[in-house]
């Protein structure tokens, strides 16, 4: 699946501003966590010679820096908006001890490589105990980098759905079959299985293999309101409110009806303009 600005090459040029933004943003703040370490050091070991620390953090931030495709690779796998599911911790698991492990030989190679130019060796400690500090380290060098590109994906979303010149399109792919449709002809999408149906306005119900929480983070910053634990309906489609009672709602988005859950409060709210 893919959110589209409707010029051609628009899906890929999407996905490389947010990739882009993120890992700079990432970037910029190990730089800043860099400078500030080697300050640190410096200021108190002042006995050890002024290229080591300028090593240790250097080589830490180029390796992490060399990683930011794999947690990007992680969200396009198992986004954030599915953190309830199982596998979407499975993925960011195993995602996690990669991004420690490939930090650790990166670093580790390249400081070794550096005191080599200067004429020394770099000792490292046994891995069965400096492994598990770097990869409490990791934890939070991983979820700010997961942090920063979910972030950026939803800014670039948002600013490709506000571009009165660009109509956004959305493709629902089954199997090699790609139908691109526009967003605004969409009404709701519905959890089926393993799979989602996308009701469109001229009555079409394709499916796609996905979740429905993968679909709500693509279609969120587009107005789509999540109604239900099994729905996800456009706000601007809806023509009507109907009690159903205990709290729930029926959603009518013209000659469909969708659910809405007392258990979504805020949908309600947003729904009926509050």
């Amino acid at each position: 699946m893919a959110v589209t600005n409707g010029a051609p090459g628009g899906t890929s040029g999407t996905e490389l501003r947010a990739f882009a933004w993120g890992a700079g943003a990432t970037a910029a703040i190990v730089l800043g966590v860099t400078l500030v370490n080697v300050a640190t050091i410096r200021h108190d070991m002042d006995h050890i010679d002024w290229r080591e620390p300028w090593i240790w953090e250097g080589s830490s931030a180029l390796a992490l820096c060399s990683l930011l495709w794999l947690p990007w690779l992680a969200q396009k796998l198992a986004p954030l908006e599915e953190w309830r599911s199982p596998r979407a911790w499975l993925v960011h698991a195993v995602a996690l001890l990669a991004w420690s492990a490939a930090h650790v030989t990166g670093f580790l190679l390249l400081r070794h490589g550096a005191y080599a130019l200067i004429g020394d060796a770099y000792q490292y400690g046994p891995l069965r105990t400096e492994f598990p500090y770097e990869l409490r380290k990791d934890l939070l060098s991983y979820s700010l980098a997961s942090s920063a590109f979910w972030v950026a994906r939803r800014l670039v979303l948002q600013s490709t759905a506000t571009a009165p010149d660009q109509p956004a399109t959305f493709d629902i792919r089954d199997g090699a079959r790609v139908t691109r449709v526009a967003i605004t002809d969409i009404l709701a999408v519905a959890s089926a299985g393993n799979y989602v149906e996308v009701h469109l306005a001229d009555g079409r119900k394709p499916l796609m293999r996905s979740s429905l929480a993968a679909v709500e983070g693509q279609l969120a910053p587009f107005g789509f309101v999540r109604t239900h634990r099994s729905w996800l309906v456009s706000a601007a489609r809806v023509t009507a409110l109907t009690p159903a009672g205990s709290g729930d709602y029926t959603v009518a988005l013209g000659s469909l009806d969708a659910p809405l859950s007392r258990r979504f409060p805020a949908a309600l709210m947003r729904l009926r303009g509050g």
